[in-house]
Formats: C-alpha cells, structure tokens, sequence
C-alpha cells in the first residue's frame, strides 16, 4: 500500500491562549449578592418588595398628609362615603378611615415584625441547641415543642389573652410564646445536616466551644431558610392580630388596627360597605405581598437553582 505523504503547510499550530485561559467569563459573586441577582429576576418578588415598602411608608405619611387624626371625632359627617375630603370614608363616629388605616398599619405592622423577630430568635436558639446536642436533650426538647404544637396557636394566644388581658405588648407576648415551634424544628434540622460538615469538625478539632460553633458557623449556614421562614412568620401574626381584634380581644380603642377597623365595619357591612373594604384590602394586599416575597425569597437563596 503506497504511503501517502502529508505536507505540514496544510496544518496550524494553534498553541496555548493563554489569554483566554486566565479570563474571567463570570464574575465571582458572593453567596448573598447571588441570591439578590436572582430575586431581581422575579418581578413577582419585587412588585410585593415594592408594594411592602409602600405600605410601610405610608404607615407614616399617610396620618402627616391628613388634616385629620386618627382619634378625631366630627358628629357633623357621621358615615360619609369616600370623597375628595375624607378620601376613604368616615365611620360611625366621623372620624376620617384613610388616617385610622394608616395608623392601624403602624400598630399591625408593628406587632407583626416584632412577634416575628422574637419567635425566630427563639426558635433559633432552641433549635440550635437541640440539634446540636443531639441524644437524649434533643428527645426532651423536641417532645416539648411536639406538646406545644399539638394546641393550634390561635387557642393558645385566646387562652393567654384572656389570663393577661388586652393590649399591645399583651398580644405581642401571646403571639411570640406560642409561635417559635416552627422556627425550632426548622432550625433543628438544618443544624443536624450540617454540624456534621468538615469545617463544623475542624471547629470541633480546633477546641472551639458549642456557643461558637452554633453561632459562628452553623446558624450563619443556615440563615437562607431561616430568611425565607422569617417572611411567612410576620403576615401570619398579623392576621393572628387582625383576628384577635376582629372578635374584641386584640387592640382596644382609640388605638386602631387593621383587625379592629375590620370588626367596626362589619357592624355597617350591609349599609356602608366601604368601612370595611379599605382596611380588609391592607390586610389582603400586605399579606399577598409578603407570601410573594417569601416564595421569591426561597427560589433566590436555594443554590441548587443557581446558573
């Protein structure tokens, strides 16, 4: 068989880039500037980001802009419907509903964030221990929430109401002993699956203590789905305050809440439907607002979904 000569004219020696080689086709983004790059792609998470922060603004402005107060009785416009002056309306009293719902935003808002906050730092702390620990101590304390969470919150912050009365820091209280079984397990679980990562065993190796570890590298770790939990505890103790209020045992007068402008408006639902409609919608609306945001939340720090 006759040898075929090849002339090396007809190749190229492509070489090494090394140019191409040390480029950067993505540039290098933390864990949390990642997460927010993807909740932008979500503009059902950021119209509910945008719709919160308007309603937290205008918790405050709202009342400034009026000419009225939220406790301002005028007999002369007794249930008037919205109009250029009252521009949602007036109650039985003829006090002005725009400022009352953005004063009862402050109060609702309030009670939401900070029974929030405290039912997460709870639940993080007892949590953490529990997994952490492990053995017997993780059977105890986990019993104790499993007891807790046996009795539906709502009868639990009833009872509790009812034993320490009415009033702000009372509904506050009765909300955040009641509502952290959630956060416990949740944290529980994370704490499980990762004290037994490497870097948990070279804390362990390096003789750093269990309040070290638990707080510098576990709960840090786990802090994606504790964020995610977080957004889903606050419209769930404001709708616990709007219920509360709503059956009389939430705020009381003059103070108002979105719960308790609800329970007067029923009174009128029939005749002046109104005093019922603007409040009621604030709750729907911040509520939606915040579900949005948690799925939104949830999708941006899950890094399995990363591209």
């Amino acid at each position: 068989m006759a040898q075929v000569s090849i002339d090396k004219d007809m190749f190229e020696v492509v070489g090494k880039d090394l140019e191409s080689a040390d480029a950067i086709i993505r540039p290098s983004l933390t864990y949390w500037a990642d997460a927010w790059r993807r909740l932008k792609e979500n503009k059902l998470a950021i119209i509910s980001l945008i719709v919160l922060m308007l309603v937290v603004a205008m918790a405050f402005v709202g009342p400034i802009i009026s000419e009225f107060t939220y406790d301002e009785q005028d007999f002369t416009v007794i249930n008037k419907e919205p109009n250029s002056v009252h521009w949602f309306g007036t109650d039985a009293l003829g006090r002005d509903i725009f400022v009352r719902c953005w004063e009862g935003a402050k109060v609702s808002l309030f009670i939401g964030l900070v029974s929030a906050v405290i039912n997460v730092t709870i639940g993080i702390i007892y949590g953490g221990i529990s997994g952490y620990l492990g053995g017997y101590v993780d059977i105890i304390m986990m019993r104790i929430v499993e007891i807790i969470y046996s009795i539906p919150q709502l009868l639990w912050v009833i009872l509790l109401m009812v034993v320490m009365g009415t009033g702000l820091k009372t509904i506050i209280i009765a909300i955040s002993i009641s509502g952290w079984g959630g956060m416990a397990r949740l944290v529980r679980g994370q704490v499980l699956q990762l004290k037994q990562m490497e870097y948990v065993l070279a804390a362990k190796t390096l003789g750093a203590d269990t309040s070290r570890i638990i707080t510098q590298h576990l709960i840090p770790n786990a802090m994606g789905p504790i964020i995610i939990n977080l957004t889903f505890q606050v419209p769930g103790a404001i709708f616990t305050e709007a219920f509360l209020s709503y059956i009389g045992l939430g705020i009381q007068p003059p103070l108002a809440s979105w719960g308790s402008l609800a329970n007067e408006g029923t009174l009128m639902l029939l005749i002046k439907p109104y005093q019922m409609f603007f409040p009621a919608l604030l709750i729907c609306i911040t509520m939606l607002a915040f579900n949005i945001l948690g799925d939104g939340l949830r999708d941006s720090l899950d890094p399995r979904l990363r591209k």
